[in-house]
């Protein structure tokens, strides 16, 4: 990997590639594409960004995105392209904020484009002696629950808000007592009148270290400290006074630079929650691709990420959820550098229905498997959720069709019932 930052487009233009490509390296670097006093040979060669690579797709029918123009004597067509730039890691040095000033700055704006969104990123191992990355991760994870050869199982708290702290607690001990892994806040339950973040983290710790060291099982609970960064730091604080593991904070909502100050002073695990996402992410001719989004948030420090669910109740599909999860658990950078992998964190409408799916698609159990209504809407009971979201990795890991294992599991034959097809 060479002493350069990469970054890869998907752009849509009227104007010709090799142009509106120039236009963006020229934006991004040296600030312009016309000659200006002072702007010499020499600077450009030791600080321009560069054109990698053009690679044409299928023109456009009509422009994605509004405001854009055209060049005289437009030939009409539209033309789309994977473009890739690089620029001199010199120019920024390894820095997440200008980072993300350089690959993605004004880029969308430009009226040349009718879309134009980040596809990826690839960064020199400068970034690694900068930034921490993460503390935990899959391994870490693993260790920290005792869960191995499996998916950790975990459910989210509901109702998302309205519950006490108690209420909160013995909902978690029933969790608990079940036999669930991983158990977090909804990113909505923060520090509210009616539950306020320390008594809620020391009920819901108070139970889980009775729960340990009664069965020697350590359940894992995600509570949600997003706020100011000194008030993430004193929750932090309360979390590991009260014995806990893990920590959530909304990665869009503290910014990078909140990240990489939390995790430089964090003892627990960082389970990120990329809520928000969709205004990044959902177009497919602007914002920045998940793909790209996580590997600057690796580099920050979180040891977990969600990445939605298979038939989820949002809008992206199956095989970009099963990329998403793909990229969380591939290398950043070559051996003998730390690959800075996460866990994965599926998601969104799961129950026992998507667990083969989810595992013959990403060929791992390196991931968190979290299912909110298809563990706390089971009709036998919370219990009886979480052992049919067991049986089902079960089944699927033994490769036993579902239908088949359900006939001698009732919960999982429940579940089937239930949660549709």
């Amino acid at each position: 990997m060479t002493n350069r930052i990469h970054a890869t487009y998907f752009i849509e233009t009227a104007f010709p590639l090799a142009e509106a490509a120039a236009t963006m390296a020229g934006e991004q670097s040296t600030g312009t594409f016309l000659r200006v006093p002072g702007e010499t040979d020499e600077l450009r060669e030791q600080f321009a960004a560069t054109v990698d690579s053009i690679v044409e797709g299928e023109p456009a029918r009509s422009p994605s995105l509004p405001g854009s123009g055209t060049p005289p004597n437009w030939d009409g067509i539209r033309r789309t392209a994977t473009v890739t730039l690089s620029w001199p890691l010199h120019n920024i040095g390894p820095s997440l904020p200008n980072l993300l000033a350089t690959v993605a700055g004004n880029l969308s704006e430009l009226r040349a484009f009718s879309g134009l969104k980040l596809l990826d990123l690839e960064l020199p191992p400068a970034f690694l002696r900068a930034y921490q990355g993460p503390q935990f991760g899959v391994a870490g994870t693993r260790a920290a629950t005792g869960v191995y050869d499996r998916p950790l199982i975990g459910t989210i708290l509901k109702p998302s808000i309205g519950m006490d702290p108690e209420t909160t607690a013995e909902q978690v001990r029933v969790l608990a007592e079940a036999g669930i892994d991983f158990v977090k806040d909804d990113e909505l339950q923060t520090d509210a009148e009616h539950c306020p973040f320390a008594e809620r983290v020391a009920a819901v710790q108070r139970v889980l270290n009775q729960h340990r060291d009664r069965t020697g099982k350590q359940v894992m609970y995600a509570a949600n400290l997003t706020g100011d960064l000194d008030q993430m730091l004193r929750r932090h604080d309360q979390i590991v006074a009260a014995g806990g593991t893990c920590l959530m904070v909304s990665m869009n909502s503290i910014g990078l630079p909140a990240m990489k100050v939390l995790r430089a002073h964090s003892q627990l695990v960082v389970h990120g929650h990329r809520n928000g996402w969709g205004m990044l992410g959902r177009s497919p001719a602007a914002g920045m691709s998940f793909i790209a989004f996580q590997k600057l948030w690796r580099l920050a420090g979180i040891d977990h990420t969600h990445v939605n669910g298979l038939r989820n109740k949002f809008t992206e599909s199956d095989a970009s959820v099963i990329a998403s999860a793909r990229a969380c658990l591939t290398p950043m950078f070559p051996p003998q550098n730390p690959g800075c992998e996460i866990m994965p964190v599926f998601s969104s409408g799961q129950s026992a229905r998507q667990a083969p799916d989810t595992y013959a698609a990403l060929g791992s159990t390196d991931l968190i498997y979290a299912c909110g209504g298809g563990i706390m809407g089971h009709p036998l009971g919370v219990a009886a959720g979480v052992r049919s979201i067991q049986q089902a990795w079960e089944a699927a890991t033994l490769g036993i069709p579902l239908a088949a294992y359900a006939q001698s599991h009732p919960e999982l034959q429940t579940a089937l019932e239930t949660f549709g097809s």
